[in-house]
C-alpha cells in the first residue's frame, strides 16, 4: 500500500485534488491510502507527495513556511529520499528558485529558474489564462504517456515558471506565445495546468504520477 500525501497549507483545491488522485488510483490494480497532511513526521514518511496551489506565489510560500517543519520534511522526502513529488499550478511554481509577482519571492529552488508573469504577444490573448489549452512540444516522458499531442487540459494563472534549463521542460502551451506547461527534473515534476478539472486527460497524467518510478 503507497501513501500518498498531499501538503495540507490551506490551499484552495486541496479536496478536488485529493478526490481526482483517488479517482486516478480506481484506474489502477496497486493499493494507495491517499491523504492530506501538514505533520511533518506523515510527510516526510510518504511514498508519494503532491503540492497543490491556487493564488499568488508570496502568499503561497509563505503559507507553506508557516507550517512548522513541514518544507524540511518535504525535503527530506524528496530531495534525500528521492519519493516522487507533484506540484500542481502555483505548488509547480514554487519548484523554482524565485517567483516575480509582488516583488520578488525565494522559492524551494528544486527546479532552476524563476516565475514571470505571462506576456502574450496577441492583444485578443487575455490575462489570466483561463480555460481549457493544448499541450504542444511534448517530451517523451513518462507523466504525460498516454496523453497526445494536443491534450486539452485547464488553467487559470497569470505567472508562468521559466526554468533556466530548457531540458526541465517536459510540455509547453501557446497563449499568445508559448509558456511551460510541465516540468521534470529527476523525482520531482510539476504542471502547471489543474490535472483535477482537466476531466479524463487530467486523470490519465495523475494515474501515470501515481505509476511513474523515477
Amino acid at each position: 500500500m503507497q501513501k500518498i500525501v498531499l501538503i495540507d497549507y490551506g490551499s484552495g483545491n486541496l479536496r478536488s485534488a485529493q478526490k481526482a488522485l483517488v479517482a486516478a488510483a480506481a484506474t489502477l490494480s496497486g493499493g494507495f491510502d491517499i491523504c492530506a497532511s501538514d505533520d511533518p513526521k506523515i510527510i516526510a514518511a510518504a511514498d508519494r507527495l503532491v503540492l497543490p496551489g491556487v493564488g499568488a506565489f508570496a502568499a503561497c510560500m509563505r503559507a507553506l513556511g508557516e507550517r512548522t517543519g513541514v518544507i524540511e520534511a518535504m525535503t527530506t522526502a524528496v530531495q534525500q529520499g528521492a519519493k516522487p513529488f507533484l506540484g500542481v499550478c502555483v505548488g509547480m511554481q514554487l519548484l523554482a528558485e524565485r517567483g516575480l509577482e509582488f516583488g520578488q519571492t525565494q522559492g524551494l529552488g528544486w527546479v532552476g529558474g524563476e516565475v514571470r508573469p505571462l506576456t502574450p504577444s496577441d492583444p485578443h490573448c487575455k490575462i489570466p489564462h483561463m480555460g481549457w489549452n493544448a499541450l504542444e512540444e511534448m517530451t517523451d516522458h513518462p507523466l504525460l504517456r498516454g496523453l497526445e499531442v494536443g491534450a486539452h487540459m485547464y488553467f487559470t494563472h497569470s505567472y508562468a515558471l521559466l526554468p533556466s534549463d530548457p531540458s526541465n521542460v517536459i510540455a509547453q502551451v501557446d497563449h499568445g506565445g508559448r509558456f511551460t506547461a510541465a516540468v521534470a527534473k529527476a523525482n520531482v515534476a510539476g504542471v502547471q495546468f489543474h490535472p483535477e478539472k482537466s476531466q479524463s486527460a487530467g486523470l490519465r497524467l495523475l494515474a501515470n504520477f501515481l505509476e511513474w518510478r523515477p
